[in-house]
């Protein structure tokens, strides 16, 4: 073999072992990018299974929690200043979020129900949940305090004072509004304890009205969690994130067999 073959086959060597190199350094980028696939399969699995943050925000939304930010811009939840809005006691809002839990979870995601058996489901629980805070609505629904109804009761008497005052202005008699708001609160010192009765009454039906809309808003969250079972879809979506994810991470480039070599059919001249 002359010195140019000699020379010829080393440079193609070299080029071989640089060409195996790329491969393998290939091989390696193919591998870690199947593995992040796999992790970000996982992730979104996981995340898709996972009803914990509809739950905390059911939990705000139910104690009638307003989403408002902080000081630098961040997402918080704050009681509103309009105690109206507050509907459901802290033992109410237990009791509904523990009967959430029960039902939004990967258990019922998971299942597979066909629409009949779903139906029934959310008919018995639907008769269940009415059953119970119709029984027990003085624990559930919040109960009006007493700063709540004196507030009620300042506001009654303010807009007395206007018209008693008013009505003296048009009869050409004057009246200073302390002499008016006294004059009013001393007709109604014997009945003022029946008038604060008749507020907390009024306070407490006004939170009772809303009791229909809170078994609808209970209920559909549940039948939503339901339908994403039906005919087990959930289970089927997460299957095909799993063939998706392991066919990515099966895929591998050819390896060259031991030994090979392309150049062995040179011969020496």
């Amino acid at each position: 073999m002359n010195p140019e073959e000699t020379r010829f086959i080393q440079e193609q060597d070299e080029s071989m072992r640089a060409m195996q190199t790329r491969e393998q350094m290939s091989q390696m980028n193919m591998a870690q990018q199947a593995m992040l696939m796999q992790e970000q399969e996982e992730s979104m699995a996981k995340e898709q299974l996972d009803l914990s943050k509809e739950l905390k925000r059911i939990r705000h939304l139910i104690r009638g929690e307003i989403e408002t930010t902080d000081k630098k811009g961040n997402p918080i939840w704050i009681l509103p200043e309009d105690r109206r809005l507050i509907v459901l006691s802290e033992y109410g809002v237990e009791v509904v979020i523990n009967t959430l839990e029960f039902y939004l979870n990967k258990n019922t995601l998971l299942s597979n129900y066909d629409e009949e058996t779903i139906n029934h489901k959310l008919e018995d629980f639907a008769e269940a949940l009415n059953d119970y805070l119709y029984m027990d609505y003085e624990n559930v629904f919040e109960e009006p305090t007493f700063e709540d109804c004196k507030k009620v009761l300042n506001k009654r008497i303010d807009k007395k004072r206007e018209l008693r005052k008013f009505a003296l202005e048009l009869l050409g008699k004057e009246a200073s509004e302390e002499e008016v708001k006294k004059e009013l609160i001393q007709e109604m010192e014997g009945t003022i304890e029946k008038e604060m009765q008749k507020i907390r009454e009024g306070l407490r039906k006004d939170k009772l009205k809303r009791y229909e809309l809170i078994i609808r808003e209970i209920q559909d969250a549940v039948h939503s969690t339901y339908l994403r079972s039906w005919k087990g879809q959930e289970r089927s979506t997460l299957r095909q994130h799993t063939h998706i994810s392991e066919t990515r991470g099966g895929m591998q480039m050819p390896v060259q067999q031991p030994g090979f070599n392309p150049f062995r059919w040179l011969k020496p001249r």
